[in-house]
């Protein structure tokens, strides 16, 4: 896993052809399904990096390491934003709702072919198959439970201007998580791997070479 939309890093996969479903655990199963090492390290961004604790949540013994990007462990059950986020997916369209919700999450110094790279991405995925992700974005369980007791590295990354989760949170998520680290991408916002791909990949190859 690591990109925003579910997609595992390094991979041709899309959400449409594997991860419509409106369940994390689903995700999770689906991904634990892919590889065939035994010891894995698992990266996620966004809500891939909730599927990430979820598959550490599921089979323990095969993770060892968490790379989480832009992820809030801990999730609050908001209803009323989830049906709001629905409706609008529903009644106005995916462009509109890139433009409401995904687009702002973008540094301003993005460049403008990332976003619209993201922005493709998006719009090639169906319209269902995003309300399916909303859906499990939305009533993900609850994880700081697996994010405080993992025993192996957990790296939490961010971007200096991400807001969802934000610098405080994922510096406490850091310091919860027993070998927990924490590395701060400057001029970055949450889609850190679309963004900043190089000091993604840098931190990545640092874990997999100790992990």
């Amino acid at each position: 896993m690591g990109r925003a939309d579910g997609t595992p890093a390094g991979s041709d996969l899309r959400p449409n052809s594997l991860f419509i479903r409106d369940r994390i655990e689903s995700w999770a199963e689906k991904v634990l399904a892919l590889p065939t090492a035994k010891r894995l390290v698992v990266v996620g961004c966004s809500v891939g990096g909730s599927c990430a604790l979820e598959v550490a949540a599921l089979a323990p013994d095969r993770v060892s390491a968490l790379v989480l990007i832009g992820t809030k462990a801990w999730r609050r059950l908001d209803p009323v934003y989830h049906a709001s986020a629905l409706q609008t997916l529903h009644e106005k369209g995916l462009e509109a709702s890139w433009c409401e919700f995904w687009k702002p999450l973008f540094a301003n110094a993005a460049l403008p072919r990332t976003i619209e790279k993201a922005k493709h991405i998006t719009m090639r995925q169906p319209l269902e198959g995003v309300a399916q992700g909303v859906t499990a974005f939305h009533t993900r369980p609850s994880r700081d439970d697996i994010l405080s007791s993992f025993p192996g590295p957990v790296v939490v990354v961010t971007g200096s201007e991400d807001v969802a989760p934000g610098l405080k949170t994922s510096r406490k998520q850091a310091e919860m998580a027993q070998h927990g680290r924490l590395h701060v991408i400057p001029e970055c916002g949450h889609y850190v791997p679309m963004e900043q791909p190089e000091a993604i990949n840098s931190i990545i190859r640092q874990v997999l070479e100790t992990a």
